[in-house]
């Protein structure tokens, strides 16, 4: 962000999001969590809350590096940069203790790999020390990579409660579905340049003007949203809806560390739509999709979708595709390349 060439920001969030199991009391909820415990949680991870947006069903926190998503028994937390999102587990889930809830069901955390990683710090200098971090608060959980290791990848670690139904004072019975719950994250990088440059403040007056120029606002378009232009550059915004569901969105604009992300938990019989909105708004060079869904959802049968090779006249192509499934979700993992054709859906 300055004139330095040495100058470098790791966009790549690492993101973490955890369900604690329902209890029988209406009285226990994470939104009752002080701002001033919140901020000590995320004094372990190095960042600050910079804005705060709520309504009935949930808290959304614009970080100074990403966001924070607080719903009845769901937290969320997505940083970028040096973050150290990790360390504040433990504190997290004394937190969650005192406030009811004592049993997690399904914990995710997951990060594509970062450009420099020699420049991240203990417990995420690499995913092996993550792993083995995570383990000793989750002695069951899994490790993944999907992508190439070599190339491109995303890492993933999930743990889920498989004897949940066997917990003292449960509320979830034999034969009761799940709440429907999903996720769609696009990762991107090599953005093109004209569409970053409204998202510097030497062409932008203010958060909304960049919000409004870039088309973010029309991606979905019944959300509250509560954005931020950083100083030199770089945007942030997090968006929430009447129902409890929320957007995210993060910019990094530098042309030599270009990266975007998108994620909404949204539930849609069909993701192609808003994946070309999403990358016709930023116009990446690669990048990535991944769709979170449980048998409940909307978006389980439509994630297969994308695992329908696409046509020859399509802008992207389709570099690699995984699909895994968990004890309560499945999981599709997508990547793409600019083919360099006219055509900019897929």
């Amino acid at each position: 962000m300055s004139g330095n060439e040495e100058h470098f920001f790791e966009g790549a969030e690492k993101l973490l999001e955890i369900w604690f199991e329902e209890t029988s009391s209406n009285n226990d909820d994470l939104r009752n969590i002080s701002r001033s415990d919140w901020e000590n949680v995320l004094s372990q991870v190095n960042c600050e809350i910079i804005s705060f947006s709520k309504n009935d069903l949930i808290d959304a926190f614009v970080l100074s590096e990403s966001s924070m998503f607080v719903s009845k028994r769901r937290w969320i937390l997505k940083t970028c940069g040096t973050t150290t999102p990790l360390k504040c587990l433990s504190q997290l889930i004394k937190l969650a203790s005192l406030n009811g809830y004592k049993i997690i069901t399904d914990l995710f955390y997951s990060r594509k790999n970062f450009i420099r990683p020699e420049a991240q710090v203990t417990p995420h200098k690499g995913f092996t020390e993550e792993v083995s971090y995570l383990d000793t608060l989750f002695p069951n959980g899994r490790s993944y990579c999907l992508g190439s290791m070599n190339l491109e990848c995303w890492y993933l670690y999930t743990f889920s409660r498989s004897d949940m139904k066997l917990s003292p004072g449960h509320m979830i019975n034999e034969g009761v579905e799940s709440d429907p719950d999903q996720t769609i994250e696009i990762l991107m990088q090599n953005l093109d340049q004209n569409a970053m440059s409204v998202f510097n403040k030497k062409n932008i007056l203010s958060a909304a003007d960049a919000t409004s120029m870039s088309g973010i606002d029309k991606i979905l378009p019944n959300m509250h949203i509560d954005d931020f232009l950083f100083d030199p550059c770089g945007y942030s915004m997090n968006g929430i809806n009447e129902k409890g569901e929320y957007m995210t969105i993060h910019i990094t604009p530098e042309n030599l560390f270009s990266y975007v992300s998108f994620e909404t938990n949204v539930a849609m019989t069909n993701y192609r739509n808003l994946i070309n909105q999403v990358i016709n708004t930023f116009k990446p060079g690669k990048f990535i999709v991944t769709i979170f869904a449980n048998k409940c959802s909307l978006a389980y049968e439509t994630m297969k979708e994308l695992e329908v090779e696409y046509s020859k006249e399509s802008h992207w192509k389709r570099t690699d595709m995984q699909c895994c499934n968990f004890p309560s979700y499945n999981l599709l993992f997508a990547q793409y390349s600019y083919n360099g054709k006219n055509n900019c859906t897929i």
